[in-house]
């Protein structure tokens, strides 16, 4: 059955427009509410919601709210709170499932509504065709002895700091260190620099003025200069960014060189290839550089590629009984910590890593990254899938291929979120790359316009 409203990290979209309007919203809470119930059997459910930093975070989640309450189930809230930490919350509290209002590292205009399971993880593809299912049918509210309560946990923040705290090793702090921590202006914003400071570092703190309408911009994950340029002004030993929603991470060096997710998850894997406690090797995506590929391969460690979005990610690891993985854009699962990619979790193996080998994270990173172009097509809803398979877009593919003689990768996938064509080239010379990628992306768009 083909999902109308899930993607590939839950329901996503403008504010205002559908599906992100607060009547769809409290349709969709109800729906979710109706199928925890169903599986709690005769115990009340109970289901926590987190949200990022946005302004409309707060309809969204009195939406929800009045939806699951309506459904009979009960209802805690935690307020601006990273994806990650509502996914350790959700299974710390035994609750049947968590619930976040974020569109992570998009502008403020847009939100979305993900969904942990109980255990923390992304709920199953059943799970979430089961809440679709739920949608078409009425909205019967409970009786009133039946409607579900509301609480406010107050402190969640405290309970996620030191989860975060727990995953570094007791026999190491960061006294000595100066670490930039940009927070995007987004839901981690009180509390990962919290995390570094209370293991010893001298914090600077970056992007943690959140105002409802500046999460992402110009600061976080997406946006690296921001933290190269708090690092150099610092002079700062180690910069650490994340974006809105606190599941991605990017950290840079004292030169303000900056190190993405393939690299980073590279030096987690190294370190743990060297303490010997590496269980099974390293699962990327698509997008997953090349390069990395063959530098985990230098050093014996086996390596995988599933499909982009990190609950393909996840998905791979659990079939190969594996705990490391990840995305090139900075998400980072590491099984043996987490249920799910968090940036501060990841940004501590990191620092461990480091501190274990006494090294930097420019010698960790032994390889340089190729050359990487992506380039985003919009489309118009439903073309997407079509515009792949055109003559001119299969000519435009080949030739790149050619020229790139076995020495790079051409990707081309319809984005799990937005209406996007997303054409990656990928090679040893930018100048090559840089030319295809051109190429291919107007022989999409041509079809598309």
């Amino acid at each position: 059955m083909t999902r109308k409203y899930f993607g590939t990290d839950g329901v996503r979209g403008t504010v205002g427009e559908a599906p992100i309007t607060p009547d769809f919203v409290m349709r969709l809470g109800y729906a979710a509410g109706k199928v925890l119930a169903r599986k709690a059997g005769s115990e009340r459910p109970a289901v926590l919601i987190g949200k990022d930093t946005r302004v409309s975070g707060y309809m969204l989640e009195s939406a929800l709210e009045a939806g699951l309450s309506a459904a009979g189930v009960d209802v805690l809230l935690v307020g601006p709170m990273p994806t990650p930490g509502v996914a350790y919350l959700t299974r710390a509290l035994r609750l049947s499932a968590g619930i976040v209002i974020s569109a992570s590292h998009n502008p403020h205009q847009d939100n979305g509504i993900k969904f942990f399971s109980a255990a923390g993880t992304k709920l199953a593809d059943a799970t979430e065709t089961a809440i679709e299912a739920a949608l078409d049918k009425p909205l019967q509210c409970a009786s009133s002895a039946r409607l579900g309560k509301a609480r406010r946990v107050e402190d969640a923040a405290g309970r996620y700091i030191e989860f975060c705290k727990s995953t570094f090793p007791a026999n190491l702090d960061l006294r000595g260190l100066r670490i930039a921590v940009d927070c995007a202006h987004g839901a981690a914003y009180h509390i990962a620099p919290h995390v570094f400071h209370e293991l010893g570092a001298d914090v600077v703190t970056v992007g943690a003025a959140p105002d409802g309408f500046n999460i992402n911009k110009g600061v976080g994950a997406t946006h690296p200069e921001s933290l190269r340029s708090a690092v150099k002004r610092t002079k700062a030993d180690l910069g650490i960014a994340l974006d809105g929603d606190g599941d991605r991470l990017i950290m840079a060096d004292a030169a303000g060189r900056i190190y993405d997710g393939d690299e980073l998850l590279y030096v987690i894997a190294a370190h743990h290839k060297r303490m010997r406690t590496l269980k099974g090797g390293v699962v990327g995506t698509q997008m997953t550089n090349l390069a990395m590929a063959q530098a985990l391969a230098k050093i014996k460690i086996p390596f995988a590629r599933a499909k982009v979005g990190d609950r393909y990610v996840l998905e791979m690891l659990e079939a190969r009984g594996w705990q490391l993985g990840g995305e090139n854009s900075g998400h980072i699962i590491c099984l043996d910590q987490h249920t799910t990619g968090d940036a501060i979790v990841s940004a501590l193996q990191v620092l461990q890593a480091l501190l274990g080998a006494k090294t930097t994270l420019a010698k960790a990173v032994d390889f340089a990254l190729y050359p990487q172009v992506l380039v985003n097509v919009r489309v118009t809803n439903g073309a997407a899938r079509a515009a792949l398979s055109t003559p001119a877009v299969t000519k435009a593919v080949a030739a790149a291929e050619r020229a790139l003689d076995g020495a790079g990768r051409v990707l081309l996938r319809a984005s799990g979120t937005e209406p996007l064509i997303r054409v990656m080239v990928e090679g040893k010379e930018k100048p090559l790359v840089m030319r295809y990628a051109a190429a291919i992306a107007r022989a999409v768009a041509n079809r598309t316009d």
